[in-house]
């Protein structure tokens, strides 16, 4: 049986180390202290190698959704780039965060990657107390991807045509008008408390569980307005079933060119709309960060993923790992002052 290496330790005698080897050893002492911990040699092994096998992209939410429709869009731009396949893997559930806790928890060989939204790594860590996930410390940002506006709706029933028309109407009759949300914590309920603090209205909130059931009740009118991706509304919008009253994004919609940005409408406040990104677990090799990097960004300038990103109204978000950072830091601080001020705190 083999002793145990300890053990063997405390009996043999230090040999002497040769000049070569003593330059070796200084030479991995001095790599080591400013490429990081004593794994670097194992993680630029793994770089040069990488990836020698599938990927798996973690999407958050439910297929169908306009996280899944990008994320499958990239994932199939991206796989002949890097020469092995990025499967997306579905895992939806609270609000995303079932989805993000296995990304962030996922190893960090860059086999696993996942997309993070302004729900996952903005809204969440804003109003929910107990996330499974910590948004910045658990993850490494590896490139935002695309923006989608969402649009703000009401049912035909509501005598308003403008943002300028519903505004008075809800001041007129302060409660009476409803809003749908996919649930209390959910980006869609932020986003509406914080326009209702923009515009000094009092709308009464009806949460469902989940997004395809709060559209459901706006389009039977049981409900009077809702916001959402645009992407999951167009249809409805485009056969009037329901009326768009702005859009949250950084400019007009080239699908909706008559409807305005909340900006427009005198509403900076809102912010620029959601985002769809790409993130690791924290810890995954810099030199696997730049690769997916710029994986990512070969995709996204190929003529039919440009395409298809114009046909859900995106706009590309393509930048630097530390842009992206960024970006998720200024979500989470606009997050936690909305729901601060509207009092949403979820465990």
């Amino acid at each position: 049986m083999t002793p145990h290496p300890l053990a063997r330790r405390t009996v043999q005698r230090p040999r002497r180390t040769t000049a070569p080897a003593l330059k070796r050893k200084l030479l991995g002492a001095i790599a080591a202290a400013l490429l990081g911990p004593a794994s670097v040699p194992v993680a630029l092994a793994q770089a040069a190698d990488y990836p020698s096998r599938p990927i798996k992209l973690i999407v958050p939410f439910a297929p169908g959704g306009s996280t899944d429709m990008v994320a499958r869009l990239l994932a199939d731009k991206m796989g002949p780039i890097l020469g092995k396949a990025v499967v997306v893997d579905n895992k939806g559930g609270a609000g995303g965060s079932i989805g993000a806790e296995a990304i962030a928890k996922a190893a960090p060989d860059g086999y696993t990657i996942g997309m993070a939204t302004v729900s996952t790594h903005g809204a969440n860590p804003a109003i929910y107390a107990k996330l499974p996930y910590n948004a910045v410390k658990d993850f490494a940002p590896i490139t935002n991807v695309m923006s989608v506006p969402s649009v703000f709706v009401v049912h035909p029933s509501v005598p308003a045509k403008s943002m300028k028309e519903f505004v008075a109407l809800a001041k007129a009759s302060p409660g009476k008008y409803t809003f749908a949300s996919p649930g209390t914590g959910s980006l869609g309920h932020a986003n509406i408390e914080n326009f209702m603090d923009l515009a000094g209205i009092d709308l009464l909130h009806i949460p469902y569980k989940g997004a395809g059931q709060a559209a459901v009740d706006a389009l039977a009118g049981n409900v009077n307005a809702m916001t959402d991706n645009l992407p999951s509304t167009l249809t409805n919008i485009q056969t009037g079933k329901l009326r768009p009253l702005a859009v949250l994004a950084l400019k007009r919609s080239p699908v909706l060119p008559d409807v305005p940005t909340y900006t427009e409408l005198g509403y900076p406040g809102m912010g620029d709309g959601g985002w769809f990104g790409l993130v690791a677990p924290a810890g995954t090799p810099r030199e696997i960060i730049a690769k997916l990097n710029a994986a990512a960004h070969k995709a996204m300038a190929l003529p039919e993923y440009l395409e298809k990103q114009k046909s859900i109204s995106g706009e590309s978000m393509a930048n630097t790992p530390e842009q992206f950072a960024r970006q998720i830091d200024a979500a989470i601080a606009r997050y936690t002052a909305v729901a601060q001020r509207a009092q949403i705190k979820l465990d």
